[in-house]
């Protein structure tokens, strides 16, 4: 190994505290994994770097790396790899048992693309094979251009497919969250602007095309010309249609469940920075004090923000990622674009369009409700944003984590 597994500099007295799970997928012992792995295949591993990590209330943790492998053909390699614990561990996966401490921890591991969980992975990812599949499904054929957009192991992939008639995304869930998948967008289509459902393979791929507009991010990163009005978000949300609510949102507490949700970002972001549990117990307590008011259960996006949303000279043109859409509450969704706002103005070069446009969209949320409610429910979105310094491994994360736990305790304050 010429590089350690957990990402530098962080203080040892934060890692002596972290639970098992995190101390053998970040620490030395994960490289000790992978060359079980890789041994018998004819692979010694040369450095592993561990570039995503996702971390459970319960403790269980799925990593993904970057990793350099020589062979014994003398090719060198960089590999995406992942290792997951906890009981969830996908059939197929390679299992070891790993040393932390005095616990032992069941592992889970894989190689890109080959994601026991996601079987359609192995040929999205791959030219040659997305286009002939293509060209079976009655779609474009030949091989396109592929990027890789996301990736969530054992959870989900996005790949973009470029191809000479246009874009194409291929959306890789588990194959038993199709169906519903499928049944979200065709509900949504002619409601609201989703992509329409091209194709769909029962290993797990779900093809989209590519929408027009504008991203929403894009227009808060520049001068704001053309971001839509607080009047355009409500007719958007206005239009969801009543048979979503029934489809639930499997997996997920729903988007109105603030102060359970605030809880379990909490106990995440104190397993992996315990220097802020005093202040983390003290803003999850706030939280729950505050009376959430009473509000009708309507349908909702249920991660509603700027990401998800394309725009047009001010109309909102595409609505995308709808695997949240549910019964909620409608307060919510515009909590969770004011909490990403407010993070976009700590991250953003230039911040003053996107201030400005929070407080616009503000404004807007307080003629509706009240303020304690708004603004409680935005700190428990910011609790759960900030959990993402740590999750992407940024550089600097603890001091980034701690900014972003700032924020929602300012927004938990009364206005």
């Amino acid at each position: 190994m010429t590089s350690p597994a957990v990402p530098a500099p962080v203080d040892p007295d934060v890692v002596a505290a972290w639970p098992p799970s995190l101390q053998l997928l970040l620490g030395e012992p994960a490289a000790d994994l992978w060359t079980a792995v890789l041994a018998p295949l004819g692979g010694r591993l040369r450095t592993l770097r561990a570039t995503t990590v996702s971390l459970q209330p319960d403790g269980a943790a799925t990593a993904q790396y970057s990793a350099a492998v020589a062979w014994a053909d003398g090719r060198e390699t960089r590999e995406s790899l992942a290792a997951t614990t906890g009981t969830r561990i996908p059939e197929g996966a390679a299992v070891l048992e790993g040393a932390s401490g005095t616990d032992t921890v069941r592992v889970g591991l894989w190689r890109w693309p080959l994601d026991p969980a996601l079987p359609g992975l192995a040929w999205a990812s791959s030219s040659a094979a997305v286009g002939a599949r293509l060209g079976e499904l009655g779609l474009v054929p030949g091989p396109p251009r592929l990027t890789l957009r996301s990736y969530r192991p054992g959870r989900r992939a996005v790949v973009e497919a470029q191809t000479p008639e246009g874009r194409l995304f291929l959306k890789v869930v588990r194959p038993s969250a199709v169906d519903q998948l499928v049944a979200r967008h065709e509900l949504l289509a002619g409601a609201v602007p989703v992509p329409p459902v091209q194709a769909a393979t029962p290993d797990g791929v779900v093809v989209l095309p590519g929408l027009p507009g504008k991203p929403m991010r894009a227009l808060l990163a520049a001068d704001g010309c053309g971001l839509p009005s607080p009047d355009e978000l409500d007719r958007v949300l206005d239009a969801l249609p009543l048979g979503v609510a029934g489809l639930g949102a499997p997996g997920r507490r729903r988007p109105g469940d603030g102060p359970a949700r605030a809880g379990d970002h909490a106990a995440v972001l104190a397993a992996v920075a315990p220097r802020l549990r005093p202040r983390l117990d003290a803003l999850t307590s706030r939280l729950a004090a505050t009376d959430p008011g009473e509000h009708d259960l309507v349908p909702v996006h249920g991660d509603f923000y700027e990401a998800q949303l394309l725009v047009d000279d001010g109309r909102i043109v595409g609505l995308l990622d709808v695997d949240t859409a549910g019964c909620g509450h409608r307060i919510d969704d515009w909590a969770t674009l004011l909490a990403h706002l407010a993070v976009l103005e700590q991250v953003l070069p230039v911040p003053a369009t996107s201030v400005r446009y929070r407080q616009e969209v503000e404004t807007a949320a307080l003629r509706r409700w009240p303020a304690a409610q708004v603004r409680t429910r935005v700190a428990a979105v910011l609790l759960g944003l900030a959990t993402g310094p740590f999750r992407v491994q940024q550089p600097g994360w603890p001091a980034v984590t701690a900014e972003r736990v700032a924020l929602a305790e300012q927004w938990a304050r009364p206005a």
